[in-house]
Formats: structure tokens, C-alpha cells, sequence
């Protein structure tokens, strides 16, 4: 009796996808940040619109290149703060160059004096995505969760940053996980809002 094929698990993917991702040589890496910032979004974007990046952590693909010439088209720039898990990032205003510091895990956020504002379009680090805008974090849930509590409100477009690396052929998705929007690699650009 022929044996099923067994599915990966979300941390399978995850791992996966993070050697390959750890794989990249840093001058690849930022020539990837450079390529994504060069090719911009795939849709307008109004002055004022507000755009939330992140400060990257463990090899992520730095939005800042990409961030920079948002900001020239007139966007406002925010970062996400994190309060506790299980609740919504907080996203508040940043200008490029304006110093950051560490908050409770460690990842540089904007002051608690920097105002806060609510993201017309989140920038999102990624582990793992698959052809359908499902991603794969680090399991605890923060852009899930923040999306979902944001879309109450309004619509907030999500676009993942990653490189090509980090696609996979499909990951499991859970009820609470929330699709991308969009994805942007150094080499393509996936619109999922269809799929």
C-alpha cells in the first residue's frame, strides 16, 4: 500500500525557506532592496497616503530603499511598534534617518513620543509565500492579528517583502491567517487580490 505524501508543517516551510533566505550574500541582499525600490508599488499612491515599512531583522529584505521613494511620491512613513502578543502592532510616524530605539523584542521602533497613525498599506517581512498571498511569519501571529483588527476600520493594503527564494508551493492556512495583497521580490511582483 502506497504511503501518502506527508505535508510539510508550517515550521518546515519556515525553516526551509529561512536557510535559503540566510543563503544570500549581503551584496545580493541589498541589490534586492534596490531592486524592489526601483520597480516601486504596483498602484498609485496618493500624498499622504500612509505606509508602514519595519525595521528588519534576521537577513529580512530591508524596505528602507523602497520606503525612501515612497516617501519622495509624498507617502507618510510609519514603523510598527509591538505591545503585547495576541494584541495589534501599533504603527507609529517615522522620517528616514530619524533614530530609532530597541523595544521589547529587541527590534528598533520610533519613539513612544512619535505619533501614532493607522497604515493605509503595511510593508510585511515574510519567512515564506505561497501563490495564493498566504505567509508564513514567525509564529506569533502580529500581522495576522493587526490586520484583522485594522480591516474592522478600513481597508489597509498588505504587501509582503521578500526574495524569490522564499516562495514555496503552498502553505497550509489556518481560519485567523490573513492573505497578502500583493508580494514584491527582486525579481517579480505576485498580485494575489484576485486569487
Amino acid at each position: 500500500m502506497a504511503q501518502a505524501a506527508r505535508v510539510p508543517s508550517k515550521a518546515d516551510l519556515r525553516a526551509e525557506a529561512l536557510a535559503a533566505r540566510d543563503a544570500i550574500k549581503p551584496d545580493q541582499r541589498a541589490a534586492a532592496g534596490e531592486a524592489i525600490a526601483a520597480r516601486g508599488l504596483p498602484f498609485e499612491i496618493a500624498p499622504g497616503t500612509v505606509v508602514s515599512g519595519y525595521s528588519p531583522i534576521r537577513n529580512e529584505i530591508d524596505p528602507a530603499p523602497l520606503m525612501q521613494e515612497l516617501a519622495k511620491l509624498g507617502a507618510r512613513l510609519a514603523l510598527p511598534t509591538v505591545t503585547a502578543r495576541g494584541h495589534s502592532l501599533i504603527f507609529r510616524a517615522w522620517v528616514p534617518g530619524e533614530r530609532l530605539m530597541l523595544g521589547a523584542l529587541g527590534i528598533p521602533e520610533p519613539s513612544p513620543a512619535a505619533a501614532e497613525i493607522v497604515p493605509d498599506v503595511m510593508l510585511v517581512p515574510l519567512a515564506a509565500f505561497d501563490q495564493l498571498g498566504h505567509r508564513i511569519g514567525y509564529g506569533a501571529g502580529y500581522y495576522d492579528f493587526t490586520f484583522a483588527h485594522l480591516r474592522k476600520a478600513k481597508p489597509v493594503i498588505g504587501v509582503g517583502l521578500a526574495f524569490a527564494v522564499q516562495e514555496t508551493a503552498a502553505i497550509p492556512a489556518l481560519s485567523h491567517d490573513v492573505a497578502l495583497d500583493y508580494v514584491l521580490t527582486e525579481t517579480k511582483v505576485f498580485d494575489f487580490r484576485s486569487s
